[in-house]
């Protein structure tokens, strides 16, 4: 089972610069996105209905912003829009899918950088969506998380950390929220599970030519429970994919 997230900063834009094309090519069999800024009235029958894919599109309240939507080649046996709590799902930041014994979630974290406020904001986004995932854990599920977390974990994650230890997204108590994960919760980083190479990054900002000249950093993670890491067989970036400031980043899941 291939699992793919991407972070696609507008899926009419996006779809231009040929989605459909990379959609047949990386083949998933789940495909997370965030940021696809559209509403459900904008949405057209190629979005709505890609070959071989079920979708499902969880868009916020305020017009082109946020947006999360899943493509999937087996139906789920239930579909989460949302984890329940209003401030974050008018957002339109969580969308899942249940597959009885296995719950795959695609997040847009909030981003911090505007201002205090909404730096508070991503930390209780943190700590109330992963208190649902404990609540699913405890019913007996098994919890992917993949998705634009907005954070860089450790040094390694990106090229240039100590000109943006006081920037957000780098932060210390954003990376403390990152070691909870990793080192208390109970999750684990596939991607590093199976890679300690560096200069691996999953975005890049439009300006300065940062993308190819590699000035980027790894914000965007596919994260599992425990039980479910020795099921991983593969974990990656797909830094050619173009199309977006971000590019794919997935998992093989032996099923």
């Amino acid at each position: 089972m291939k699992i793919v997230s991407w972070n696609v900063n507008g899926i009419r834009a996006c779809i231009q610069k040929g989605f459909f094309d990379v959609l047949e090519e990386i083949n998933p069999d789940l495909l997370f996105l965030q940021e696809t800024k559209i509403s459900l009235d904008q949405l057209t029958l190629d979005m709505l209905h890609p070959k071989g894919y079920h979708t499902v599109w969880h868009s916020a309240k305020k017009p082109g912003y946020s947006g999360v939507a899943l493509l999937t080649k087996k139906k789920p046996v239930h579909v989460f829009e949302g984890f329940g709590i209003s401030r974050y799902d008018d957002e339109g930041r969580v969308i899942g899918a249940d597959f009885k014994d296995k719950v795959f979630l695609g997040v847009y974290f909030p981003n911090g950088q505007k201002n205090d406020e909404r730096l508070q904001y991503k930390l209780d986004f943190y700590k109330d969506f992963f208190i649902f995932c404990e609540e699913l854990k405890q019913q007996g599920k098994e919890v992917l998380v993949c998705g634009d977390f907005n954070t860089a974990h450790q040094e390694i994650d990106l090229a240039r950390p100590k000109e943006n230890e006081d920037q957000s997204g780098f932060l210390p108590v954003e990376r403390a929220w990152m070691d909870k994960l990793f080192n208390t919760m109970g999750y684990v980083d596939t991607f590093r599970l199976h890679h300690q190479d560096p200069h691996q990054y999953s975005w890049w900002s439009f300006r300065t030519a940062a993308r190819k000249r590699n000035i980027g950093w790894r914000i965007d993670y596919v994260i599992v429970s425990n039980p479910l890491a020795p099921l991983v067989k593969e974990a990656f970036i797909l830094p050619e994919i173009l199309g977006s400031d971000h590019c794919p980043v997935g998992i093989v899941l032996n099923d």
